[in-house]
């Protein structure tokens, strides 16, 4: 048994563990120290199915812990919980006599040398299945001592575990965005004061790959052209500066050496990716990279749906758009240019523009630099 620790330093030991959950380890064997009994655990409780899950213990053969997860939780007479904050051991809650003659006593306690064990609810949510501190005090009943001790670290453990779901719930939305945002067919680079790229996500590594807009150099973002590296220079060197780009609107075109066009828009980094994780990224903005072309085919669908046009004005806007005008379009569909010209007026009609050059800037805003 290792020596018990004093009170104040157990409680900042549960608080270390509220911001690092792995620590409840190590505090369960201080909490059974401090209390001065031969096991201790948290564990989760569902008091309607009487299931339980032990989350972290000591003091207990691993083998008794499975035989309880799996069988004896149900028999357990502390699955009827006390309220919120009360050390409760099993004679406060049922008949002692009677339940000795139970199966939890006679097959899971007595076995392993015990009489007695004491829970007390850490959680005042009204959780399905509530966190709880659970010891075995040992041969003996639950003493005066021991209850007192135990019940001294109630309100300690049940802010840490609020501290604990607190940060797990943003740790969640964090890993859920950053999902979102590396499924992206559009580039996304987290970068530093220093332009070092602190996360690319697979859009993005495929245009640092090519080199040709953008490309890493010892982790640290590079553009093509000197006045874009000014640029990003410029803009990512504090957070203040980002987020004042970002409400602008700013965006940094690129140019690649064979003539296609990007476009980089600047986005202020939300403090959820900022403050979410354990450690705070160093990343002070975001560049979100597209190549900026025009691709009626991925905005059809919403055109069309838009505009309830038929398969036919469909096939001759997309045909305007992507080939040129009438006698182009008469040519690649293989239809005569009057067929041409009534399907056209017809999307004229539908869409409200008199003119091709009209009915290409509706389409393009239509399209999704997502999808690129």
């Amino acid at each position: 048994m290792p020596r018990p620790p004093k009170h104040d330093e157990l409680i900042e030991s549960i608080y270390d563990a509220g911001l690092h959950p792995e620590l409840w380890s190590d505090v369960v064997v201080m909490v059974n120290a401090f209390i001065g009994s031969q096991a201790c655990g948290l564990i989760s409780k569902d008091p309607v199915s009487k299931s339980g899950a032990t989350h972290f213990y000591c003091g207990v053969d691993p083998h008794y812990i499975q035989l309880y997860s799996e069988t004896y939780a149900r028999y357990d007479p502390l699955a009827r919980l006390p309220r919120y904050g009360e050390v409760r051991n099993i004679p406060d809650l049922v008949n002692f006599e009677e339940y000795r003659r139970g199966r939890f006593y006679q097959e899971w306690l007595r076995p392993q040398g015990y009489v007695d064990v004491a829970n007390v609810v850490l959680e005042q949510s009204k959780s399905p299945c509530p966190m709880l501190l659970t010891v075995i005090p040992g041969r003996e009943m639950l003493n005066a001592e021991q209850r007192a001790r135990m019940q001294s670290l109630v309100a300690h453990a049940s802010r840490a575990l609020l501290i604990n779901r607190a940060i797990e719930r943003k740790q969640q939305r964090a890993i859920a965005l950053a999902d979102v945002v590396d499924r992206l067919s559009a580039g996304v680079i987290l970068l530093d004061a220093a332009c070092n790229i602190v996360h690319s996500n697979p859009a993005a590594e495929a245009i640092l790959a090519a080199a040709d807009v953008l490309r890493s150099v010892s982790g640290r973002l590079v553009a093509r052209s000197a006045e874009a590296n000014l640029a990003l220079r410029d803009i990512f060197r504090d957070s203040g500066e980002v987020a004042v780009a970002a409400a602008a609107g700013r965006k940094i075109p690129l140019r690649s050496d064979g003539g296609s066009y990007y476009i980089a828009n600047v986005i202020a980094l939300p403090s959820l990716l900022r403050d979410g994780a354990t450690e705070r990224t160093p990343a002070v903005g975001a560049l979100f990279v597209w190549k900026a072309e025009l691709d009626g085919r991925s905005c059809a669908g919403l055109v069309d749906r838009t505009f309830d046009l038929t398969p036919a004005e469909l096939r001759v806007l997309q045909s305007i758009v992507e080939v040129g005008g009438v006698p182009e379009t008469a040519i690649a569909l293989g239809i005569a240019e009057t067929t041409v010209k009534t399907h056209l007026h017809r999307v004229f009609a539908k869409t409200g523009v008199s003119r091709q050059a009209d009915l290409v800037k509706l389409v393009a805003g239509f399209s999704n630099p997502l999808v690129h």
